[in-house]
C-alpha cells in the first residue's frame, strides 16, 4: 500500500532524472522572465537594472531550449503542458531581444563608434545572405547583435526599418535552429535590412526626402 508520506518520483532511471530537472530548470527560467517583464513595466527596476538580466534569461533559455528540445515541440506546448501562465514571458521570448531593444532607446550620443560598429553589423549580415546563409543558426546571432546595436541610437524607434527587423527577429525566433529561410523570404530580409541600411545613414544626416525613394529590391 502506498503511504502518502512516500515522495512520488518522477523518473526511474537517472536520464529521466535528468530530463526532470532541465525541465524544472527551464519553468523557473520562464516565470523570472516573466517577473521580470511585469516589473519592468510597472517602473519597478530601471531600464540599466533590465537589460542586463533580460539578455541573460534570454540567453539561458536559449541554451535550456536545446537541451530539452527532444521533449517539448515548442514553448507553447511546454506552458500548456505545465500551466504556466506566462503571457509577457512568451511575448519576450518569440521577440528574442529586452523590450528596451524592441521598443524605444533613450541611449547616449550617436558616437563615431556606434556608427562604425553598427555599419560593420549590417555589413556583415548583408553579406552572410548574399553567401546563401539560410539557417536560423547562422542568422539569428548576427541579426539579434545587429537590432540591439541600431536600437542605441535616439529616435531609431521611428525609423521603419527597425520595425521591420525586429519582426524578422520574431520570425527567426520561432523556427527550429536546422530550420532555413525560403529564397523568397531571404530576398524579402535582404531588401528590409538593405532598407534599413539606407535609412539608417539618412536619418543621421538628417536627410528628410522621401524615403522609399531611395531604395531597390537586391538583386
Amino acid at each position: 500500500m502506498l503511504s502518502l508520506d512516500e515522495e512520488v518520483r518522477l523518473y526511474t532511471t537517472n536520464a529521466e532524472r535528468e530530463k526532470y530537472s532541465l525541465l524544472a530548470t527551464l519553468f523557473g527560467i520562464i516565470v523570472a522572465l516573466d517577473f521580470l517583464e511585469r516589473a519592468y513595466v510597472r517602473d519597478s527596476i530601471t531600464a540599466a537594472e533590465y537589460s542586463p538580466a533580460c539578455t541573460r534569461l534570454l540567453s539561458q533559455y536559449m541554451t535550456m531550449l536545446k537541451l530539452v528540445k527532444d521533449s517539448i515541440p515548442s514553448i507553447e506546448e511546454f506552458m500548456k503542458r505545465f500551466q504556466l501562465d506566462t503571457p509577457a514571458a512568451l511575448h519576450r521570448i518569440k521577440v528574442g531581444v529586452p523590450a528596451t531593444v524592441e521598443h524605444s532607446s533613450e541611449a547616449g550620443p550617436e558616437t563615431g563608434k556606434w556608427i562604425a560598429e553598427t555599419t560593420q553589423n549590417f555589413i556583415t549580415f548583408m553579406d552572410a545572405l548574399k553567401l546563401r546563409l539560410r539557417a536560423k543558426d547562422q542568422l539569428h546571432p548576427i541579426l539579434q547583435e545587429l537590432v540591439t546595436g541600431y536600437a542605441r541610437f535616439k529616435g531609431s524607434k521611428e525609423w521603419e526599418g527597425r520595425s521591420r527587423m525586429v519582426g524578422w527577429l520574431i520570425t527567426l525566433n520561432g523556427m527550429k535552429a536546422s530550420e532555413e529561410l525560403t529564397e523568397e523570404q531571404s530576398r524579402q530580409l535582404l531588401f528590409d535590412v538593405d532598407y534599413a541600411y539606407a535609412e539608417f545613414f539618412r536619418s543621421l544626416s538628417g536627410d528628410k526626402n522621401d524615403r522609399d525613394d531611395a531604395f531597390r529590391a537586391p538583386s
